[in-house]
């Protein structure tokens, strides 16, 4: 029997940014880059009105070491997690004692205990679950979480399964990171989490899940440990890699479940951004409900990596005839794709 969403949830740390407070920051934190005031352009190519950040605006300012901004990191990581967590099983109905097992995805941060034993704890859920922390999968997190925590349930149809993603892109920024690519970060990257029950009952099925690795793209997206944190690797490319060489692995996996682009009802999208978003529409013959939802997570909240596509989500649950087939589907390192098949 294949589980079913029974809740999900949302949750953002307190500090909102508008788009063009953002961008005058990074005039100024930017400013001895070459060619910086064509390039501070990209912060209206975004299409991000405003998004969630961990700090004040002016702690981006100073400089901050790793393990400052990996405790901070702890802290609001916890919080958000319990905070979307708690939404979740409410809104499921299912209590804390009836949670069998925990996924947690992150990318943003490293913590040993891992951070779903502290969030084990802080929810009441019984010390007897198992414990699933996914670490390294980026934006392509959340999607590859609900698959790995769909497989979970399955092997316990009378339990539930509580999946988090929670990702906190803001704390990674390096000050001194003059980069291109950190400045397309900087455009692009907030904070938030996602909490998702699953469990037997009424809800959109999760049928399966399908991973696509692109062969040598490493260089694509990823990390690159520095003194100061994580520094961000982020290709131009991905736009380009969508429509065609992992455009033809996205539809492979579609083609493991029996379908084709042209099947599917429904997209909830990870939007990595404005381009990627109209690649996708080109690539896959994205509907307009599908579009308008990815494309206003991406307006109200920026691209908060893993969470991101649960957002989505979100945003579709209530809004979709049942019978429909959907994909959720999301991008990240590797170069990499993780789908899921879902069924209203």
């Amino acid at each position: 029997m294949n589980p079913r969403i029974l809740g999900l949830a949302t949750a953002n740390p307190p500090y909102r940014v508008r788009q063009p407070e953002a961008r005058e920051l990074a005039r100024a934190l930017f400013s001895r880059l070459s060619g910086v005031e064509r390039l501070i352009g990209v912060f209206e190519n975004t299409g991000i009105e405003a998004r969630y950040v961990s700090a004040p605006l002016g702690w981006f300012a100073q400089e901050h070491s790793f393990a400052e901004k990996n405790r901070l990191w702890q802290s609001v990581a916890l919080e958000l997690a319990a905070q979307a967590g708690q939404r979740a099983l409410e809104r499921a109905g299912v209590a804390p004692g009836q949670v069998g097992a925990v996924v947690l995805v992150t990318t943003t941060g490293i913590a040993t205990p891992s951070l779903e034993a502290h969030l084990v704890q802080e929810l009441g859920i019984p010390l007897s679950a198992v414990r699933l922390p996914i670490w390294g999968l980026g934006c392509a997190g959340g999607a590859a979480g609900l698959a790995r925590a769909a497989e979970l349930a399955r092997l316990r149809p009378e339990g539930y399964v509580l999946l988090v993603a929670v990702e906190l892109c803001s704390l990674t920024f390096v000050r001194d990171d003059l980069s291109k690519a950190n400045l397309v970060a900087t455009s692009l990257f907030a904070d938030g989490a996602a909490a998702v029950v699953l469990g037997p009952g009424e809800g959109p099925e999760v049928v399966g899940g399908f991973s696509r690795l692109l062969p040598g793209s490493y260089e694509v997206m990823g990390w690159d440990v520095v003194e100061p944190g994580l520094q961000v690797r982020f290709a131009q490319s991905i736009p380009h890699l969508v429509e065609g060489e992992l455009g033809r692995l996205i539809k492979d996996g579609l083609a493991a479940y029996g379908l084709s682009a042209e099947d599917v009802g429904v997209w909830a999208l990870h939007p990595g951004g404005s381009k990627v978003l109209a690649a996708y529409r080109r690539a896959l013959r994205v509907d307009e409900r599908s579009y308008e939802a990815s494309w206003c997570t991406l307006r109200h909240y920026g691209n908060m990596s893993s969470p991101t596509v649960l957002f989505v989500l979100e945003r579709l649950l209530g809004r979709v005839e049942t019978g429909t087939r959907g994909v959720l589907l999301a991008l990240g390192p590797g170069f990499a794709a993780e789908g899921v098949v879902l069924r209203w």
